[in-house]
């Protein structure tokens, strides 16, 4: 399970706490073997955020499941950013056999377009913490256009997609998640009605969410 880019009050230090127990929970009730982790930048772990250093890490996150556990296969689970960098390295490991998007984004486009002023913003919530990093700021901006969640879409079908979006959402907008599913072509679309952007937080959502997992468990032929 893969959390989103920190936003309002949070501090990155404290992203994805309460993960561990949504992936208990996915343990114990349905089964599975369940990861998650902190990406760079976030919580305990070490490094300063990067989008091309959080697809590194999820890439590599994935290789410790499979070379500790052995499973059938690898479903991916995104909030937010988590959601969109799930589906950009999904879409190119076979490994990965679905995927689950919860209000995630379809671009970095408005990142892109001011990339000083973004670092700025992840040097105050705690995610940039290195006084000269990046090496170069171009760079770094660049690759919020190198890592396009909609041809991602178009390259993971016609692997299981579950799309879920809050229509309150008040940071990404329901017209992504639309986008989303229409780029993949057969994802499952799902908007929460009144929910927002914490999607993680909503008993509605997490319902939705053990439900589309069981059906995947279900559905494995060996």
């Amino acid at each position: 399970m893969c959390h989103g880019y920190p936003i309002g009050p949070l501090d990155a230090r404290q992203s994805a706490s309460t993960f561990p127990e949504l992936m208990d929970r996915v343990s114990a009730e349905l089964g599975w073997t369940a990861m998650t982790f902190t990406f760079r930048g976030c919580g305990r772990s070490e490094g300063d955020f990067s989008l091309q250093g959080w697809v590194d890490d999820l890439r590599r996150a994935i290789d410790v499941v499979v070379e500790e556990t052995d499973p059938l296969g690898v479903w991916l689970v995104g909030t937010n950013t988590g959601g969109s960098i799930a589906l950009c390295v999904g879409a190119d490991d076979p490994r990965v056999r679905g995927a689950a998007l919860l209000g995630a984004r379809s671009g970095f486009e408005d990142w892109a377009d001011q990339p000083r002023r973004f670092l700025e913003h992840a040097r105050e919530i705690g995610a940039v913490r290195t006084p000269r990093f990046p090496k170069s700021i171009d760079e770094w901006g660049r690759e919020f256009q190198r890592f396009r969640p909609l041809e991602a879409a178009r390259r993971f079908a016609p692997r299981e997609l579950l799309v879920m979006h809050g229509d309150d959402d008040e940071s990404v907008p329901t017209s992504e998640a639309r986008q989303i599913a229409q780029a993949h072509g057969a994802a499952e679309l799902r908007i929460v009605s009144g929910a927002g952007h914490r999607l993680r937080h909503d008993p509605r959502a997490v319902a939705i969410l053990l439900g589309w997992l069981d059906r995947q468990r279900n559905s494995l032929t060996i």
